[in-house]
């Protein structure tokens, strides 16, 4: 996936579809965070802002900074977020970038790190560049086979790749921590204390309103697994896989939304 082109462009002009397919799993983070206290607030992977920004609301006295690899969606979260005075947003790896303005005491990520190449010397990075004691919040996708949204419509269309499918289920992409073990053995590994990793569930979002299957369909169109093979197709090909998709689609869809089940972890952790 490469957030620094074709990917993070997407994102960044779907940012609200995208919000809108997170926002369960959104709100059980921020149920989380409001028990854990922190000023200087550090978003990893903040893609268009939506967790910065809800920080900054729920925060106003705290310092919130974004930090994302995609320049389309850092400028499309300093837009978001050009009247909260409190929150600002960076374009960074957060693998080697530190904020030069102050160690955060808390670390935060709405599944913006399982795509670093070398994950424990970014958890390393990120823990050596944060205050004694900062805690640490992410969340992450468990294993494909619990989240039908990625697998389904690859298997369907029988062309594109399965995330986590290939030979090595490590690579970086969204699939990377789906294994819990390993995800504590990198925080262990880059000295990040009191690890825990907790399974939650959510509903992925993928359409809503009166045409709520053509609003699925474009947003798969654009955003997963099968995108990056839908635009690579000729006309007839993907009107034929559009029909494909609408069937799927149709048998998710529950009144005015199409919505999937989707499966994460919530993980936590504390720096020395």
């Amino acid at each position: 996936m490469d957030w620094t082109d074709a990917v993070g462009r997407n994102w960044a002009s779907l940012w609200a579809e995208t919000d809108r397919s997170f926002s369960g799993l959104t709100q059980q983070l921020l149920d989380r965070l409001a028990g854990i206290p922190g000023n200087r607030v550090l978003d990893v992977g903040c893609g268009a802002g939506e967790l910065a920004l809800a920080l900054g609301r729920a925060r106003p006295s705290a310092a919130i900074v974004g930090v994302d690899i995609s320049s389309a969606l850092v400028d499309a979260a300093r837009e978001r977020g050009v009247n909260r005075h409190n929150v600002s947003f960076v374009l960074g790896d957060a693998a080697q970038w530190r904020d030069p303005d102050g160690a955060p005491d808390l670390v935060v990520s709405r599944h913006g790190v399982m795509f670093f190449e070398d994950s424990a010397a970014a958890f390393a990075n990120i823990r050596a560049g944060a205050a004694p004691g900062a805690r640490l919040l992410f969340s992450c996708f468990r294993s494909p086979s619990e989240n039908p949204w990625a697998t389904e419509l690859p298997s369907l269309i029988k062309t594109g790749v399965v995330p986590g499918a290939g030979a090595d289920p490590h690579a970086p992409g969204p699939f990377a921590f789906a294994d819990a073990a390993r995800v504590r053995m990198l925080l262990d590994k880059a000295g990040w204390l009191d690890v825990a990793v907790d399974p939650v569930d959510f509903a992925y979002i993928a359409g809503i309103g009166p045409d709520a299957v053509d609003d699925a369909r474009q947003f798969f169109s654009r955003i997963g697994p099968a995108a990056a093979v839908l635009r690579g197709l000729g006309e007839a090909d993907r009107a034929a896989i559009a029909k494909v998709m609408t069937e799927w689609l149709e048998g998710r869809r529950s009144g005015d939304l199409v919505a999937f089940p989707a499966a994460a972890w919530i993980v936590t952790a504390r720096a020395p």
